[in-house]
């Protein structure tokens, strides 16, 4: 290889870090995120995601679920510790009732990238404006108030409702690690999917459209399906 020739390299792209995700409330009209706290929000998340008919919301989480309320708590005192995974809950506005959790996770503020992950929707958030409300305030948390470039979803390849709901919020499919983890000792293969900050423009106006008032009837029924303009 002589010197003459060239390499090729990426864009040259600003260095400055991102600064890290903080505990800080994100507000919405449905739903407010909060940080978690386990004497305020331990109880309602508990009783809305216990019982043999709510296994299935444990079933790709890497916890859970738990025999008691003392179990649920020892794993979410510590969980609430943790910068990373940071975790929030999210909150029903119209009860103030703590209906669901997210975190943000391996946040890399060099490079600008972060997940949003270890989701819980409790039946009482599940198909509701809120449930969406929630993912879209975070993601413009990530992008607009904190400047990252890079905005991961990371579900089990088999999780077909979170493979669905990625491409819903307008998240973009990359591919699958194969034999990437052990969860509850089972294999996990791991389905990637991301938001570029070019892209965010054009998902967060999908966002907003579908979250207006006026795309919803009196009965809060939508008009037109939610539309972030994702690729396959």
């Amino acid at each position: 290889m002589t010197s003459s020739e060239t390499y090729p390299v990426g864009v040259a792209v600003d260095p400055t870090p991102a600064p890290r995700p903080a505990r800080v409330p994100l507000e919405g009209r449905h739903v407010e995120i909060v940080p978690f706290d386990l004497a305020a929000h331990g109880r309602d998340i508990y009783e809305l995601s216990a019982g043999a008919a709510n296994d299935g919301l444990w079933a790709y989480l890497g916890h859970g679920p738990f025999a008691d309320f003392d179990g649920f708590s020892a794993y979410y005192a510590e969980a609430a510790k943790k910068e990373d995974p940071l975790l929030f809950a999210i909150l029903d506005r119209a009860t103030g009732k703590a209906v669901g959790h997210a975190t943000y996770l391996r946040i890399a503020p060099q490079d600008r990238a972060i997940e949003v992950g270890n989701i819980l929707f409790t039946p009482a958030l599940q198909r509701t404006i809120g449930a969406t409300e929630a993912m879209y305030l975070m993601a413009r948390h990530a992008f607009d108030d904190l400047g990252y470039r890079r905005y991961e979803w990371k579900c089990n390849d088999l999780n077909a409702p979170s493979r669905r709901a990625a491409k819903r919020y307008g998240f973009r499919y990359e591919g699958t690690f194969r034999q990437h983890m052990i969860i509850k000792g089972r294999n996990r293969d791991t389905a990637w999917f991301s938001i570029l900050d070019h892209e965010w423009p054009r998902v967060k106006q999908g966002f907003e459209a579908w979250l207006d008032p006026a795309n919803f009837d009196a009965e809060g029924k939508q008009k037109t399906s939610l539309d972030c303009g994702a690729e396959t």
